[in-house]
């Protein structure tokens, strides 16, 4: 059991979240033309430098050179100073169709149900400590980055840029129960003209003391603005930027196991992506219905197959009911074929550029069918029959 642990997450202008951005925009804006779309987009980005590849079956047209731009421009790239804008990008396209061995596999057909698209795992969470059922280190660690780019867009702090990043650090008892922060820490990229101890200043009272609370902190909590006292040059201008690169942002800061696969400009047909929404809103009903703490889920399957090759789930201890009983309970209750799980979700919608930035689960202020607690009142059922 951890005495500490810590979670970060970036902002929108972070390069690995603009590749998510661009390639969940590509996605979304084929979906709403297609639904039966095959899609699998990664991005790359560099200085002046926009790459869009992949592989995607479509019978409709988008563009993807103003979606590219207009993706860029939203975040917040739109001026020559800030070493990436939108009008002034060199954008390449290399886009091929799904090979039709995959195809075989994931399609529909007469005497085949779909199929999962390729071998892989993956793993679904919840945790009773906080509201949105996320781990606390995450779910606020998403808050700051959130809080740090809308007081960027809104002008309260115009001197920022779009490139940031948040951690935060908490201190747990032997039990496991959450304590206080330890450590606060925040980078964003700014204009060269601002001094460090302005940006401290700001950034405490507008995010940290916007965000944190109060009884969350003591004397001892260290927080740090900015560690090396310079962050002009940022965006793609500084550092590279890939789709799936930030993994661990996307799902639970650390807190439970992943699978590997990323998410960003995946149709719903991959199991990287449907499945693991599908497992967290299996954890997360569980969980809300008290039949345990916390609870971790992992599934696993073979390119082709529709059936999982396994299920299976922690609790750490904190299950109200044995796990044997849950794992009935989930075979019973959610059906993990990959049609199915499209189907009880409703994914073969434009709905994925809205979680390509601060996170895919926990998101209070998206309506995502992952995160609804539907099930609740039928799962709690099972408490009085032990």
């Amino acid at each position: 059991m951890y005495r500490f642990f810590t979670s970060e997450s970036v902002t929108e202008g972070h390069p690995d979240k603009i590749c998510d951005q661009i390639s969940d925009s590509i996605l979304d804006a084929i979906l709403s033309k297609d639904s039966e779309a095959r899609v699998a987009c990664e991005t790359l980005v560099s200085t002046g430098l926009v790459l869009v590849a992949g592989e995607i079956t479509t019978d409709t047209y988008v563009d993807i050179q103003k979606i590219v731009r207009d993706t860029v421009a939203e975040i917040g790239y739109d001026r020559g100073k800030y070493g990436f804008d939108a009008e002034n990008l060199s954008v390449l396209v290399s886009i091929n169709e799904q090979s039709p061995d995959i195809a075989i596999g994931v399609n529909e057909s007469s005497g085949h149900e779909q199929g999962a698209g390729d071998q892989g795992m993956m793993f679904g969470y919840a945790i009773n400590t906080t509201d949105s059922y996320m781990p606390i280190t995450h779910y606020y660690a998403n808050k700051l980055a959130r809080r740090l780019s809308f007081v960027r867009k809104s002008g309260i702090l115009g001197y920022l840029r779009p490139d940031g990043k948040t951690q935060v650090t908490a201190e747990f008892d032997e039990q496991g129960k959450f304590k206080r922060f330890d450590n606060l820490l925040i980078s964003s990229q700014h204009s060269p003209e601002v001094t460090n101890e302005k940006i401290r200043a700001d950034l405490i009272q507008h995010v940290i003391n916007y965000v944190i609370p109060k009884e969350y902190m003591d004397e001892s909590t260290k927080i740090q603005i900015n560690p090396t006292g310079r962050f002009v040059k940022g965006g793609p201008a500084g550092d590279s930027g890939l789709t799936g690169r930030k993994i661990i942002v996307d799902t639970y800061g650390g807190r439970a196991h992943h699978g590997g696969g990323a998410f960003s400009g995946k149709d719903p047909s991959k199991v990287d992506r449907s499945a693991a929404y599908m497992l967290r809103y299996i954890a997360k009903n569980i969980v809300a219905a008290g039949l345990a703490d916390e609870l971790e889920l992992q599934v696993s399957y073979a390119i082709g197959m529709a059936k999982p090759t396994s299920v299976g789930i922690d609790s750490f201890g904190t299950s109200k009911i044995s796990e044997e009983k849950i794992i009935e309970i989930i075979n019973k209750h959610f059906d993990l074929r990959p049609k199915a799980i499209i189907d009880r979700l409703n994914l073969k919608r434009p709905i994925y550029k809205q979680t390509a930035a601060y996170g895919h689960f926990g998101r209070n202020d998206l309506d995502l069918p992952w995160e609804r607690l539907d099930m609740v009142d039928i799962l709690r059922t099972y408490l009085s029959q032990e």
